[in-house]
């Protein structure tokens, strides 16, 4: 499975607000910047988290992003559908009626074992990103990773962060 270049930038985005306090906004050029990703293509992911109600924007001078939950409430499966969609990975598309041999339908009266078994796997690979939230991932960021990497993140966020308006 191939997840877009969006949902890393998403799940780092919502990462990086989730150190702010309450109130504060991040500029969304600001974290473009801070992750070398253009800015217009970061603002469509953001828009789509603020659309699905995991994000606030904020306007104004002050204005920018902030969590519109919890960290502990948002799950790296919220981010994940809010960037590729709900849709399951895998589409069946029933090629196993085509081909040169029609056969008539009631032969694939039994679901197919290819879409069966594809589905097992999405359900169980959206299970773990539903168990694993914004909270978790921040949180064993900043227990495992190197503190140079921990205090940039803490750099970054203080010098960016807009106080509540």
């Amino acid at each position: 499975m191939k997840l877009g270049e969006g949902v890393e930038a998403a799940i780092h985005c919502t990462m990086v607000l989730a150190t702010l306090g309450p109130g504060e906004t991040l500029p969304a050029a600001a974290m473009a910047e801070a992750y070398g990703i253009s800015p217009s293509y970061l603002l469509k992911h953001l828009k789509t988290l603020v659309a699905e109600g995991l994000l606030e924007s904020v306007p104004g001078p002050n204005g920018g992003y902030r969590l519109a939950r919890a960290s502990d409430r948002i799950t790296l499966l919220d981010v994940v559908l809010a960037v590729e969609g709900r849709a399951p990975a895998f589409r069946c598309m029933e090629i196993r009626q085509g081909g040169p041999v029609k056969l008539p339908k009631a032969v694939y009266a039994k679901p197919c074992g290819v879409n069966a078994a594809m589905l097992k796997a999405e359900r169980a690979y959206r299970a773990a990103l539903a168990e694993t939230s914004i909270a978790d991932i921040v949180a064993d960021f900043n227990a495992e990773a190197d503190p140079r990497a921990v205090e940039a993140v803490c750099a970054f966020a203080e010098r960016y962060r807009r106080p509540q308006g």
